[in-house]
């Protein structure tokens, strides 16, 4: 095996500034753990471009490579779950934040963080889902834990157009459920609804500013991406009985709201927390995720790119110029 690889790392300087670069680096560099993988492939994350700028609220302590979804194949192996050459997937934990991440040709990690890669999906395509597809789908499976049925109505996606919320549009819509997708992005619309989408509606429509405290069901349920008062609109506008899934902070962390629509109307607020996601429950997600779940324009929204390239497509993404899923080939 090869003890001297390439590696993407950032660099804390003298003056308070941070500065990106492909280094060599050794196999005795790695973090202690029982596995060691050959990456294949590493996707692009927003969390991924804010380590490469330095953002200490990411990642603590530089130097640093960063990369929090990564797969590939066994080396070698401490823990009788895994053995050379099996295909596993390596998401969540504290991969890629303040422990050495995706961006690099071999990783080392702990036996509880990789995944084995399910029958029915490749390695590219468990990229392409990444923690996105993941946050999707745990999203849809604890709103259905609690009650959540196609029957009961439409359930309402905000940020429908981000990583998080275009899969929960496709999953959504594989499971029988009718989709609101709401986006500000009038040239989105077709590819909304290619995914899925029966309805499509202003950020505005999710944003209610009247100040009371309940609303006229609006949506059966909602996975809601953006937080503050699009998430209180998504809880004061839920049918009885249905689930908000609260999974993002894009327009804030802040929430204002009463007890009105818990107490009235039955609504179940779920967070959704994907880094400590219990394994058998992880196992279970990316199961669902390799054939009943599997959303069907993965293919569409991908971009192959080698980790020459990947100090650009950071760039883009810090300047919300990305598109669709970047992914980093070994």
């Amino acid at each position: 095996m090869v003890n001297q690889f390439k590696a993407f790392v950032i660099r804390e300087n003298e003056n308070g500034n941070f500065s990106r670069s492909i280094e060599d680096k050794r196999i005795e560099e790695l973090p202690e753990g029982e596995v060691l993988i050959q990456v294949k492939y590493a996707a692009l994350n927003y969390k991924d471009a804010l380590s490469s700028s330095g953002h200490k609220g990411i990642t603590r302590n530089f130097p640093h490579t960063p990369g929090v979804d990564a797969c590939g194949i066994v080396m070698s192996s401490e823990s009788d779950d895994f053995k050379e050459g099996d295909a596993v997937i390596v998401t969540s934990y504290d991969f890629g934040m303040n422990t050495s991440g995706g961006f690099q040709e071999y990783i080392r990690v702990p036996a509880k963080w990789p995944v084995k890669l399910p029958e029915g999906m490749t390695l590219e395509e468990s990229m392409v889902l990444g923690t996105g597809g993941f946050t999707a789908a745990l999203s849809l499976f604890k709103m259905e834990q609690n009650g959540q049925e196609p029957s009961m109505g439409p359930i309402l996606v905000t940020g429908s157009t981000g990583g998080v919320g275009s899969m929960a549009v496709s999953i959504l819509a594989l499971n029988g459920y009718e989709v609101i997708a709401a986006s500000g992005k009038k040239e989105a619309h077709d590819y909304l609804r290619e995914l899925g989408a029966t309805e499509i509606i202003s950020r505005e429509e999710t944003n209610d500013q009247s100040g009371r405290p309940l609303l006229r069901t609006k949506w059966a349920g909602a996975i809601d991406t953006v937080g503050d008062n699009t998430l209180a609109t998504c809880i004061k506008a839920c049918g009885r009985n249905g689930s908000v899934a609260v999974c993002g902070l894009v327009e804030s962390e802040k929430l204002e709201t009463t007890v009105y629509p818990f107490i009235l109307n039955g609504v179940n607020v779920l967070g959704i927390e994907t880094a400590e996601t219990p394994r058998k429950i992880r196992l279970k997600i990316w199961e669902l995720l390799s054939k009943k779940w599997k959303p069907k324009h993965l293919e569409d929204i991908k971009k192959i790119i080698s980790l020459d390239e990947l100090e650009e497509h950071i760039q883009l993404m810090l300047a919300g110029k990305s598109k669709g899923r970047v992914l980093v080939k070994f």
